[in-house]
C-alpha cells in the first residue's frame, strides 16, 4: 500500500443500500483516525493490527447509532491477549464528527510476537454494548469467540443475537510514502441483509461452527439467493480497493455492485476522540471509602489514574476522593 495526502473520503463511513438484492451496508475509510488511535499506545505490531481491525468493525457497526449514543465492542479471552476494547461516540449534533477510541490489554510475558495474534485471545467472548444515555438501560449482546478473525466474531454475533446475515471485508496496514512519511491506512465494507418483520430460524442450534446459526438457517430461499449473490460480488474486492486512497467509496460500490443498483446516503465523518476527564475519574472513585482511598495513595501522597484509551495521567489529593472525602476538588474543607 502507498499513502496519499488527505482526501475527501478519508476518515468517513458511507452508508449505502443495494436496491436490487435487499441489502444495506457501509464503506469505511480510516487513515488519520487510525494513526491517532494507535499512536496513543506502544503495542506490538500484531496487537496493533487487531486494534485496527476492531476499530474498523466499530466504525462500520456504529454508524447506525443515534445522536449522543455510544457503541462499544469488547473482546475478552483467557489467552495472552486478554482485552480488546473500542468505543464510538455518535455526534452530539447533525453534521458533527463521531469519535472513536481503542485499547488492548495483554500479558507481555505470554504474548508471542510473530504468532497469530487472534489465536492468542484464546477462549472467550465477543460483546457489543450500546449506551443510550442517562435514564436508559444499556444494551449488551454477547457471543463466543468464533472463526479465525474479529470480523468472523462480529458476523457470528449478528447471526446469533440479531438474526441478521452480515459480512465484512476489511484491509489495514502500516505503510510508507516515497518521501518517508509513514502511517496506517484502513478500509472495509460491511453488507447486511435487510431485517424482516420476524426471523425464520426455528428449533435449537444452527448449521454453523459449534452449532451457531448460519444465514441459511433463517433466510427464505429467495432472500438466501440474493444474499449469496451479494457475497459473491463482495468476494471480488481487492485490498487496495478497500483502503483507497485513489478509489472513492462510490466508485468502489459501482465496481462491485452496479447491477444491484447501489444507492448512497450522507457520509459520517470520524476522528479519534477520548472522553476521559478528571471529573469522570473522581466520579468512578466516589464509591470508595477513606480506607480504600488510603490504600490507593502513593508514597508521594497522591492517588493517580491513567486513561487506558489515550494515556492521560491524573493525580488527586486523596482527601478529595471517595464518599468520605473531607475536602472539595479545589482543596477547601467540606
Amino acid at each position: 500500500m502507498t499513502l496519499s495526502t488527505k482526501i475527501a473520503w478519508d476518515d468517513t463511513v458511507l452508508p449505502f443500500q443495494l436496491d436490487g438484492c435487499d441489502v444495506r451496508g457501509r464503506v469505511a475509510r480510516l487513515d488519520g483516525t487510525m494513526d491517532r488511535i494507535l499512536s496513543q499506545h506502544d503495542y506490538p505490531r500484531g496487537i496493533e493490527s487487531l486494534l485496527a481491525e476492531m476499530s474498523l468493525l466499530t466504525a462500520l457497526i456504529g454508524q447506525t447509532i443515534k445522536l449522543r449514543w455510544k457503541l462499544s465492542l469488547q473482546v475478552r479471552g483467557d489467552g495472552p491477549l486478554r482485552i480488546l476494547a473500542t468505543d464510538i461516540y455518535a455526534p452530539a449534533q447533525e453534521g458533527a464528527k463521531a469519535h472513536l477510541r481503542a485499547y488492548a490489554s495483554y500479558d507481555k510475558d505470554r504474548y508471542v510476537e510473530g504468532a497469530d495474534p487472534f489465536a492468542q485471545i484464546g477462549k472467550g467472548y465477543f460483546a457489543i454494548l450500546i449506551d443510550q444515555g442517562k435514564g436508559s438501560t444499556p444494551y449488551q449482546g454477547i457471543t463466543p469467540i468464533a472463526g479465525d478473525s474479529l470480523a468472523s466474531c462480529a458476523e457470528a454475533y449478528f447471526a446469533q443475537s440479531e438474526q441478521l446475515p452480515t459480512r465484512f471485508a476489511l484491509s489495514y496496514g502500516h505503510s510508507r510514502e516515497v518521501g518517508g512519511q509513514s502511517g496506517w491506512r484502513a478500509g472495509g465494507v460491511m453488507i447486511q441483509h435487510m431485517p424482516k418483520a420476524s426471523p425464520h430460524a426455528t428449533g435449537e442450534g444452527g448449521s454453523g461452527e459449534g452449532g451457531l446459526l448460519d444465514p441459511a438457517d433463517f433466510l427464505s430461499e429467495d432472500d438466501n439467493e440474493n444474499w449469496n449473490r451479494a457475497n459473491i460480488l463482495l468476494d471480488t474486492v481487492e485490498e487496495l480497493e478497500l483502503v483507497g486512497p485513489s478509489i472513492a467509496p462510490t466508485d468502489l460500490l459501482l465496481r462491485l455492485f452496479h447491477e444491484e443498483r447501489p444507492r448512497v446516503f450522507d457520509p459520517l465523518p470520524v476522528e479519534f476522540g477520548c472522553t476521559c476527564s478528571a471529573e469522570k475519574v473522581r466520579e468512578s472513585l466516589s464509591i470508595y471509602s477513606a480506607k480504600d482511598i488510603a490504600y490507593m495513595t502513593t508514597e508521594e501522597g497522591t492517588v493517580t489514574a491513567d486513561c487506558q484509551f489515550c494515556g492521560a495521567h491524573y493525580a488527586f489529593d486523596p482527601l478529595t476522593l471517595g464518599f468520605e472525602a473531607v475536602k472539595t476538588p479545589d482543596g477547601r474543607d467540606k
